[in-house]
């Protein structure tokens, strides 16, 4: 069975405390169950451990091939770890995977991972037909050896903070409030490629990042952006579109760092967007949008500069 090799390339040295589930945005509804995790295992001198996928289970359950990441498996797995957990699993969610029952898989899990407990967030179930829900699971851990915690939705200004809520917001355009429900800024990474150079023939030469066709991205439009440059976060502006203005079909961001002229091409790259400045238009000469440009820096720079104050 692939799935077991996989897991059992994992070899923990103590008992260990785990949740389950893709965690794509690593919101704040994650963060404080994955805060819970690691301050139990702690206690109880256990190993804390996410068991998180490299694939999506909605593309496999319900054939969804659009669905869009917020965070690819890299930065996901950075993130896990950075709220403290030791063990961070990763496992392709195959047919495999969805036909094995509650029962199988959380057998694998204690066999391999020596999983002694399991903390999930709301709605969570796993095994075929999702019919291990923490109900069901809390009945079969007093069988098997194991404790089961149900950690309820988190709550923010009267919405539960979710990844769906988080792509609906970002599909607005809505960055800032974004912010908000992931406890961070929204980031997109990638590497440099070449553009047709016409960002600098206006006098704005910019950074173009290669995207990955999975991820997820605001409305289009420009954006008050921080560059990360090495080790350096830098002012910039960001647009994020298709450049009507110039009869262009592929999607692109590009962004104009303040005050730098350096050569970025097929380095890593990754930009945090702090605010939407404007939608994305069409302008009937190059000037106008030279014009509209220079607003766009200069807006981009006051916003920067408050956040910074």
């Amino acid at each position: 069975m692939q799935i077991e090799k996989e897991i059992a390339k994992v070899k923990p040295q103590k008992e260990m405390l785990l949740t389950i589930g893709v965690f794509d945005g690593v919101h704040l509804g994650h963060q404080r169950l994955l805060t819970h995790l690691r301050d139990e295992a702690r206690q109880k001198n256990y190993l804390s451990g996410v068991v998180t996928f490299s694939s999506h289970p909605e593309v496999v359950l319900s054939k969804e091939n659009g669905l869009l990441w917020l965070n690819d498996l890299e930065t996901r797995v950075s993130l896990l770890l950075a709220t403290g957990i030791d063990v961070v699993v990763t496992l392709p969610f195959s047919a495999e995977l969805a036909h094995l029952s509650a029962r199988e898989f959380i057998q694998l899990l204690k066999d391999h991972l020596k999983m002694r407990g399991l903390i999930v967030g709301p709605d969570f179930a796993l095994g075929r037909g999702r019919e291990g829900d923490a109900e069901t699971l809390g009945v079969m851990g007093k069988e098997m050896g194991f404790t089961v915690e149900a950690i309820p939705a988190m709550v923010l200004d009267g919405e539960v903070v979710s990844s769906s809520a988080i792509r609906q917001s970002l599909a607005q355009g809505d960055v800032e409030k974004v912010g908000k429900l992931i406890g961070r800024l929204f980031s997109i990474s990638g590497h440099i490629v070449s553009g047709d150079g016409r960002g600098r023939t206006l006098g704005f030469p910019t950074a173009n990042l290669e995207l990955k066709a999975d991820q997820a991205l605001p409305a289009d439009g420009v954006y008050a952006t921080i560059a990360h440059v090495g080790h350096h976060l830098m002012p910039s502006v960001t647009n994020i579109g298709v450049r009507p203005t110039f009869e262009g079909s592929k999607h692109l961001v590009e962004t104009y760092i303040f005050d730098y002229d350096g050569d970025l091409l097929g380095q890593s790259f990754t930009i945090d967007l702090v605010d939407k400045i404007r939608d994305e238009k069409r302008f009937d000469t190059v000037e106008k949008l030279k014009a509209q440009i220079s607003k766009d820096v200069e807006q981009a720079r006051r916003i920067l500069n408050q956040r910074m104050e």
